[in-house]
């Protein structure tokens, strides 16, 4: 199963809509979501049409390995019940997820990892203050979130970058100060 750090990234729809094709050498390629519009499951392009590449951390790469191989169990075990599919996270016979149901899994989890339970995009926000917090660039928080202007990337998490120039400030401050008996 992809982690906290991986799902953050991701949005309800870009996480169910997962194939395993998708996945290559330790980037995960958002290309697809699924969603539900008058009751029926579909697949469509991720939100703003922007497929975008996500780079995996490598201790990411034994548990996607365990969850391939559950899978083909329950895929054998289903036997001509499963549809040629290639979802990552599929119910029991193949098919994909309800992106609705994601909350209920994400919730359990956390649960059961004994961690406060929050709501799912709150995870991508807690992200995007940590990268942004770390100083990584605006632009590659963009790419990381898909969001499809800087200006929204910007617009949420300006919080995060005052903090962190003013943290900048303070540390300029304390390298400039002058010290007694030195000019």
């Amino acid at each position: 199963m992809l982690d906290g750090r991986q799902v953050a990234r991701l949005r309800r729809g870009e996480i169910v809509g997962l194939r395993w094709s998708d996945l290559d050498n330790r980037v995960l390629y958002v290309r697809h979501q699924v969603q539900r519009r008058r009751g029926v499951l579909y697949d469509d392009d991720p939100k703003s049409r922007r497929r975008r590449a996500v780079p995996l951390p490598a201790l990411c790469v034994a548990p996607l390995r365990w969850h391939r191989l559950r899978q083909a169990d329950a895929r054998a075990k289903a036997g001509e019940r499963w549809p040629e599919s290639d979802y990552v996270f599929a119910t029991r016979t193949g098919r994909p997820v309800e992106p609705r149901n994601l909350y209920r899994s994400f919730t359990r989890v956390a649960e059961s990892a004994g961690l406060r339970v929050i709501r799912l995009h709150d995870v991508r926000h807690g992200t995007a203050t940590l990268l942004t917090a770390a100083g990584v660039a605006p632009r590659v928080v963009m790419e990381v979130l898909g969001h499809s202007q800087i200006s929204i990337t910007m617009d949420v998490y300006t919080h995060v970058v005052q903090d962190t120039q003013r943290e900048a400030m303070s540390h300029m401050d304390r390298l400039l100060r002058r010290r007694p008996g030195r000019q």
